[in-house]
């Protein structure tokens, strides 16, 4: 049976680095505020709503939990890390929950400290949020924004993440599989994304049981994001309204939630024989692609990575038909650093994983994208995703 979340150890490797950072920054204590910080150091995960919540990391001892009461209950199903929460009843409340944070945190002895934090208004503006900055209310505290380190952190894959993502590729191998077997004209892409969704869930979790646990909701999935026909040439487009026919181009993603972690599968198809148009832009797209991945080893950059997709596009003639950059990062989020960007001279290293998904989009006629999952290596890269590239494994007939 494969792992399918990171293990207590690596939570706990993780808080020795941030509490390593924490003594060289002198930080008296941590405010971690992003929801998906607070489940890299705590494995809890949470609905992130208007409501404030917040990991308090000290210099040892378990994190507290600052937030609403009803997240308690399942945090502590979820996770052994947290230690103490301290819990309002809800948002905006007779007093603010900004108002508790400065309680609690006075109560704990961090009303005069130095504090880091990836937010020093304690909260965001999420679903309409409004609220006092904790920096306001804590005059005698010094709130320090250092939310470039928990992007940092994550920068560079451990082997157990690492390992969790080629997981993810799998089932999102699967749902791809089912999504290409139930494609055929008359069906709307919204009834094949749900068919080929349902079929890759059920035989998850067959597969693996008990063990797995969805973090994020979703199990895995594969779908269109409405890049059917002509609206293919819109990246992040909504549903064309009408069925799937002979002729389309369509542009696919699939992926799948392991622990938390997730990758990127697309894929460009064909509905019927490609015309010479189709099969010289598909061919493009994917020599941008296999010339981004022979660019992404360390000694190189982001923007190198970005340029040597961009040159085969240019040459080609196509480069007015580019709307985005080569890739970016993936682990916890759809999109994190780094991102392989032309304006990006940071260094390739390696355990970073991206993805590479140049895209060339006509608009009115079709848009072309393949899309991989690949981990930078100490001398180049792994190819993570391996579903067929080629027009004619991607055409149906």
């Amino acid at each position: 049976m494969p792992k399918l979340r990171i293990s207590w150890k690596e939570y706990g490797n993780r808080l020795t680095k941030l509490r390593t950072h924490m003594e060289e920054e002198k930080f008296d204590a941590y405010l971690v505020t992003s929801g998906v910080s607070i489940f890299y150091f705590s494995h809890f995960y949470h609905m992130v709503t208007e409501r404030p919540a917040a990991l308090l990391v000290e210099p040892d001892g378990k994190p507290k939990f600052l937030g609403p009461l009803l997240e308690a209950d399942h945090l502590k199903l979820q996770t052994p890390l947290i230690g103490d929460c301290y819990t309002y009843l809800d948002y905006p409340g007779e007093k603010h929950p900004m108002n508790r944070f400065v309680d609690w945190l006075g109560e704990l002895g961090y009303g005069k400290a130095r504090i880091g934090t990836d937010n020093p208004a304690g909260a965001g503006g999420t679903m309409g949020y409004v609220g006092p900055k904790l920096s306001d209310l804590m005059p005698d505290a010094e709130l320090v924004a250092d939310d470039q380190y928990l992007w940092d952190i994550k920068l560079l894959k451990s082997k157990e993440e690492i390992d969790l993502i080629k997981e993810s590729c799998k089932w999102g191998n699967l749902a791809h599989t089912y999504l290409q077997e139930y494609t055929r004209p008359g069906l709307y892409d919204m009834e094949v994304r749900l068919l080929a969704t349902l079929d890759a869930t059920s035989a998850m979790r067959k597969t693996l049981g008990s063990e797995y646990q969805s973090i994020k909701g979703r199990a895995v999935s594969a779908g269109f994001r409405g890049q059917v026909g002509w609206k293919s040439a819109i990246p992040h487009s909504i549903d064309l309204n009408r069925p799937i026919k002979d002729g389309d181009v369509l542009v696919t993603g699939a992926g799948a939630d392991i622990g938390g972690y997730g990758s990127e599968l697309e894929r460009t198809m064909i509905v019927g024989q490609p015309t010479a148009k189709m099969e010289k832009m598909f061919k493009v797209m994917c020599r941008a692609q296999e010339a981004a991945a022979d660019a992404l080893k360390p000694g190189n950059t982001c923007a190198d990575v970005d340029r040597a997709s961009n040159k085969v596009i240019k040459d080609a003639g196509y480069w007015g038909l580019v709307k985005h950059h080569t890739g970016h990062g993936l682990g916890l989020l759809g999109h994190e650093p780094p991102y392989l960007d032309q304006g990006n001279d940071q260094p390739l290293e390696p355990g970073m994983v991206v993805s590479i998904e140049p895209g060339i989009y006509e608009l009115g006629y079709a848009g072309f994208r393949h899309s991989d999952t690949l981990a930078v290596t100490e001398d180049g890269c792994e190819w993570l995703t391996y579903y067929p590239r080629d027009i004619e494994s991607l055409t149906i007939l």
